[in-house]
């Protein structure tokens, strides 16, 4: 997927653009499990779109949910496994935004070891 280790480094603007296309990964995945989380909300709760968005973004953002009381057993359920999944889309979601950043570090020390000595 990147360039390996023989080969320079990428330019700053190709970089650049490396950082935005993989921003624009973890958004669309933060975005497609808010709507998830959404519609699991109105269809388990019978919560109203805001409601369920506000309970759906406090948990991919790592605050907890809003509403926890008076919840079905199927919400309940369907709470605590968007709870989990919320946690890992956050680390997936890091993952994604951070993975060209720590490559291009360790290729700059890999391509350094690698230009024979002037």
């Amino acid at each position: 997927m990147y360039e390996p280790r023989h080969k320079p480094p990428i330019s700053a603007g190709r970089f650049a653009l490396r950082i935005l296309v993989h921003a624009g990964l973890a958004l669309a995945l933060l975005g497609i499990s808010l709507l998830v989380g959404m519609m699991g909300y109105a269809y388990y709760e019978h919560m109203s779109w805001l409601d369920a968005f506000l309970n759906s973004a406090m948990l991919l953002g790592g605050m907890g949910p809003v509403k926890t009381a008076g919840l079905s057993a199927p919400g309940k359920l369907f709470a605590g496994a968007y709870a989990l999944y919320a946690g890992l889309v956050v680390i997936a979601a890091m993952s994604i935004i951070l993975a060209p950043v720590i490559h291009r570090v360790l290729h700059r020390f890999h391509w350094a070891e690698q230009r024979p000595p002037r």
